[in-house]
């Protein structure tokens, strides 16, 4: 029912504003302003559908991870450089302290650390500032990510991983995203073992807590030699 509600609103914007276009006869720029507003209904019913995919491939257990040895400080550098500009815009900064290596799959802990940064940013005040802190402890890397904001009250905090869940007062600001940005993050956290949580103080700082397992586990270990490992 989720999925629906959510798919019925771009389809009833396409079949609306085109029904709108075709009343009558207009000019050239008219038809076109037409067509870009339908590619936006486009590109997002593309994100959900996309997401989606995604979702139901890790219920399944159908990716597989490549994981490498990589440096948390690093991806989330080199993603909070593909948000430079929209951060600026804000009059946002980003800063990150620490640094942990761990056997992840790269462009998953980019997607990940990509939908919390886009949400942090989102969310944060004109002037505020997005705080990252690495550390490792017991075997477990964590990334906290940190903004302030009128934050998310104790009885949403539970749902916000949930798909399509989005807190009420919050409507305006999500309505770029898909609603499935969190619940994405939990898969991929699941994915490699570990787990994501977040406390909120209203009206202060929100926080969110990637945590991953240092190493890989043994079963994602390949063998050299397959023949000789049987």
């Amino acid at each position: 029912s989720n999925l629906a509600h959510e798919l019925r609103t771009p389809i009833n914007n396409l079949m609306g504003q085109t029904q709108v276009a075709l009343s009558r006869v207009r000019a050239p720029d008219e038809y076109r302003k037409v067509l870009e507003s339908n590619l936006e209904e486009y590109e997002r019913l593309s994100r959900i559908v996309a997401d989606m995919l995604f979702l139901a491939k890790a219920d399944h257990a159908q990716i597989a991870l490549r994981r490498t040895s990589i440096d948390l400080r690093e991806e989330f550098e080199r993603v909070a450089a593909f948000y430079e500009a929209h951060a600026e815009e804000r009059g946002v900064t980003l800063d990150c302290q620490g640094s942990v290596v761990i056997a992840a799959d790269r462009r998953l802990v980019q997607r990940a650390l990509s939908n919390v940064l886009s949400n942090a940013i989102r969310h944060t005040p004109q002037g505020g500032r997005v705080s990252a802190s690495i550390r490792e402890q017991a075997g477990q890397a964590m990334i906290s990510i940190s903004n302030p904001g009128v934050g998310i009250e104790a009885e949403h905090l539970g749902r916000i991983f949930d798909r399509f869940y989005r807190v009420p007062r919050l409507d305006e600001a999500e309505r770029e995203g898909t609603g499935l940005g969190l619940a994405i993050v939990k898969s991929i956290l699941e994915l490699h073992g570990g787990r994501v949580t977040t406390d909120s103080t209203p009206g202060e700082v929100t926080t969110f807590r990637l945590i991953f397992p240092v190493a890989a586990p043994a079963t994602d270990v390949v063998p050299a030699d397959p023949e000789r490992a049987e």
